[in-house]
């Protein structure tokens, strides 16, 4: 029986590290290959459960920094960069550390381009990138969006000025650029309650705080460049954002459009995808 409850145990891991990061899965398992030499040489259960942990993030980061990016090639896939470069860094590292940096080569391509004109038109403007794409596969979906599967979908936070100095900010109101949303106005269409009287819900796992209005303000200026910019590159496809948001920075490039309902709100952040 406690042969059966490990197995179960091995297969549960394995199956949620390979949900959040795709190759976790397999590199634990891999690593399960070394747990027998450390039964032998440690002996207290504490410091063995201990090495253990610690030789799985040892290898899971030596993979995902050097042999990943590698195979990922094989699928037109590129990270975008761990820390600031160029103008554009992932909100949170923790999205390189899951591998949900990757994209298609022309997406890193546009999408840096992008961060060097934000910070050409606005000086000390910095472009955060949320999700992308796993390094592999064809559609292996980044939960829990529907998309990102293909290397060809980025979502990128909406620029914020500070509350306190109304100067602009170089982060958002949540940790991970999800979550805090900037709702239609009295006067705007309201396509989320159009949703929500069709039965869909369109929230987010982390929902942001009431006051985090009052701690950043919505730059328009800036996020209405920032779609305009990816909306004028060639390779651009569609960009996703709310309907109230389009016509409130007065957005009027087609590329640029309304999600659909069984899709998250775009409220919060834009998707931008490539052909």
């Amino acid at each position: 029986m406690r042969i059966v409850l490990r197995i179960f145990a091995v297969i549960i891991i394995a199956a949620i590290l390979t949900l959040l990061t795709q190759v976790g899965g397999i590199i634990f398992l891999i690593s399960l290959i070394i747990y027998p030499i450390i039964n032998r040489k440690i002996n207290n259960s504490i410091a063995r459960f201990g090495t253990k942990v610690a030789s799985f993030i040892i290898l899971y980061l030596t993979c995902t920094l050097t042999i990943v990016p590698i195979i990922a090639r094989q699928y037109d896939r590129v990270p975008l960069p761990m820390f600031e470069t160029d103008g554009l860094r992932p909100r949170t590292t923790w999205t390189c550390i899951l591998n949900r940096n990757y994209v298609r080569t022309s997406l890193r391509t546009t999408t840096f381009n992008v961060a060097r004109k934000m910070q050409q038109q606005y000086p000390g403007t910095i472009v955060n990138y949320l999700d992308a794409s796993f390094p592999v596969g064809k559609n292996f979906r980044i939960f829990p969006h529907l998309s990102h599967g293909d290397g060809r979908k980025i979502d990128i936070a909406f620029h914020y000025i500070d509350a306190t100095t109304l100067l602009q900010s170089s982060t958002t109101p949540s940790f991970d650029g999800y979550g805090v949303y900037e709702g239609p106005r009295q006067n705007e269409f309201d396509q989320q309650a159009i949703c929500k009287q069709k039965g869909y819900w369109q929230g987010s796992i982390f929902p942001g705080k009431e006051n985090d209005h009052k701690i950043f303000l919505f730059d328009e200026p800036r996020t209405n460049a920032l779609a305009n910019f990816f909306a004028s590159d060639p390779v651009i496809e569609k960009i996703f954002i709310e309907p109230h948001l389009e016509t409130r920075l007065g957005l009027t490039n087609s590329k640029i459009r309304f999600q659909g309902c069984y899709a998250a709100r775009h409220d919060d952040h834009i998707h931008v995808q490539v052909k």
